[in-house]
């Protein structure tokens, strides 16, 4: 009976939960074990002054009914539980580049037909790019609800091409390569690195129908929490996991907090980024070369954030997402990043707290910044980082909202106050490695030595969360059902939610 059968998952981000969520509904008894006082991982909001901010999911796609995340939500029991709304259909996400805005509409035709008011002469080369992104994601059973071979998957031009490549190949003019990449802040992508099949992921999500959540992330936590225990699971805060132990040939337990109480299980899920798991590991079954190529991946970049709050009724509500780029190429925003550069671009997001929202009382700011700008306040405390970090701060929010009043103005004006986030942030509340927006970069020059699968080198121990299949939401909510399905039948959960 897999009742018998215990589940230790560390960590509450999303990857743990869903996968805690599916193997407690497949008769495994879960336990949760998350080591903040706050559940959720990415999903966490915070609030000042009663204004309540996302950290990480910051809107949503494919929800209408039928599309991949309604059944999802729909087979995770979170749609009766949330409220959203929809973005702009005529131009969910605004690409602005050398002082031309573009807008991406929701639908293949009318995707194809708004870019072909700028593009008049590519109308051919837009409908062959979404016609090729469409055909990548029907290739996967998630998307298609069709059972696929996956035997060859490496031998696919959209595991092995990057989407630089691809896109460049679609179009021969520059500023249309640029829009079509535009919005590359959603997976950091790295030019002839990263996969076409992110791209093509990405942009089919939202392409299909784009939203908010109403009243923040932190309803898919609670959500998600309430129905693990009601299956029987357990989801405890501060319980942070200092060591896995093993024995000869798997784990057999972990050890929690400063009193190193052992919990005994037959199965370990870590949704921490592999390198934190490593480091909670002293057993001959990792080997130093497995541990060592784990240790040398290279992780998309950190970001700053400005989290602002704006005055009563001085904001209207932007019903879309601003990317922004002040390079011409925004392949090199993130992969040739430097200080000096500070800020080569930004995304720009108003948060929705309410139905038909009409004033903004909030929003997201974005730009990328790496992690070794704030590397020497490492190990400072949260909150007591000293004068010279505040200092730090302070000047690149200034110098971010400058550019911020170009694209938007009077934005300047509406604020009342804002709050920031660094990398060292991310790191110290996420774990993941150097405040990684999406934890490790997967090179398809590279593929099986950049990318980690559920499976670890310990039989009974696995990968869960954004370092496993892909980042995002949904990217997150596949991963759990690859990982759960070690465990269970990765098809017959897929049948599942398909029935659901």
């Amino acid at each position: 009976m897999t009742k018998d059968k215990h589940v230790i998952i560390i960590g509450s981000g999303l990857g743990g939960l869903t996968s805690g969520y599916i193997l407690a509904k497949n008769g495994y008894r879960v336990t949760v074990l998350e080591q903040n006082a706050q559940l959720g991982g990415c999903l966490q909001t915070f609030t000042r002054d009663g204004v309540k901010f996302e950290t990480g999911m910051h809107y949503i796609g494919s929800m209408d009914e039928g599309q991949i995340l309604n059944r999802f939500f729909r087979y995770f029991n979170l749609l009766n539980a949330m409220q959203f709304s929809r973005l702009d259909t005529e131009g969910y996400d605004i690409i602005s580049i050398a002082g031309q805005h573009f807008p991406f509409a929701n639908g293949s035709e009318n995707f194809v037909e708004t870019l072909s008011r700028f593009f008049p002469k590519e109308r051919a080369n837009l409908q062959n790019y979404c016609n090729y992104l469409s055909k990548i994601t029907d290739y996967s059973v998630f998307y298609s609800g069709k059972e696929q071979s996956q035997n060859n998957f490496l031998k696919e031009p959209a595991f092995v091409n990057s989407a630089s490549e691809f896109i460049s190949s679609v179009t021969s003019d520059p500023l249309l390569k640029n829009v079509l990449s535009g919005s590359l802040p959603l997976y950091a992508g790295v030019e002839d690195k990263t996969p076409l099949y992110i791209h093509a992921l990405i942009h089919d999500f939202y392409n299909k129908s784009a939203f908010r959540i109403v009243g923040g992330s932190d309803i898919i936590t609670e959500s998600l929490v309430k129905s693990i225990r009601s299956m029987g699971g357990e989801v405890h805060a501060r319980q942070k996991v200092v060591k896995i132990n093993c024995d000869d040939k798997k784990a057999i337990s972990v050890s929690v907090n400063e009193d190193n109480n052992e919990i005994a299980a037959d199965y370990i899920i870590s949704s921490l980024h592999p390198c934190r798991t490593l480091e909670l590991l002293d057993t001959h079954l990792i080997r130093k070369s497995y541990r060592s190529r784990i240790n040398s991946l290279e992780n998309t970049i950190s970001s700053f954030t400005i989290y602002i709050r704006f005055k009563d009724n001085a904001m209207p509500y932007q019903n879309y997402n601003l990317f922004c780029s002040s390079e011409k190429d925004v392949w090199k925003n993130a992969g040739n990043y430097s200080p000096e550069k500070f800020p080569v671009g930004l995304l720009y997001m108003h948060s929705c707290s309410e139905p038909n929202q009409k004033y903004a009382q909030s929003a997201i700011l974005i730009s990328y910044m790496d992690f070794d700008e704030v590397a020497k306040w490492q190990g400072s405390q949260i909150g007591r980082r000293g004068s010279e970090y505040e200092e730090f701060k302070q000047e690149k929010a200034e110098i971010l909202l400058d550019l911020l009043e170009q694209y938007v103005s009077g934005t300047r004006s509406a604020i009342a106050k804002y709050y920031t986030s660094t990398p060292l942030t991310y790191f110290d509340y996420t774990g993941t490695e150097k405040g990684s927006m999406y934890g490790i970069l997967t090179d398809c020059k590279n593929f099986l030595n950049t990318k980690v699968f559920s499976r670890t080198k310990i039989p009974n121990l696995l990968f869960t969360g954004q370092n496993t299949n892909i980042h995002g939401i949904i990217g997150v909510m596949i991963g759990a059902v690859l990982t759960a399905g070690e465990l269970t039948n990765t098809q017959d959960i897929i049948r599942q939610i398909y029935e659901e």
